[in-house]
């Protein structure tokens, strides 16, 4: 479940949302940024918010060489994200452009 943490602006997040694990980077609220993912779950909760709200849990992982992270391996603090842009590269990997809306905690 995520429990947004107030700010001075309401926005509507729903209570459960996709999880991106990202590696070496923290996203703060209101901060824009170009991710390149390329582990296949994270591609699928990409899809995912695509196909409803656009939206994403950014958390970090605690530990860079988990390859497929489990929940204990996540931070529980993190920033909801919005999907602003998409990119298929050829390569298999996407491309995401993210502004981050809020904080949130799981």
């Amino acid at each position: 479940m995520v429990d947004p943490i107030k700010d001075e602006k309401e926005i509507e997040i729903p209570d459960t949302l996709p999880v991106l694990p990202v590696r070496d980077i923290v996203v703060f609220p209101y901060m824009i940024i170009p991710l390149f993912v390329g582990r296949e779950m994270s591609i699928k909760s990409i899809d995912h918010s695509l196909n409803t709200n656009r939206m994403v849990l950014l958390l970090t992982q605690k530990d860079l060489s988990v390859e497929n992270p489990l929940p204990e391996d996540l931070h529980r603090a993190g920033t909801v994200g919005l999907i602003m842009r998409m990119l298929k590269l050829p390569d298999g990997r996407v491309k995401i452009l993210v502004q981050g809306l809020s904080k949130a905690r799981v």
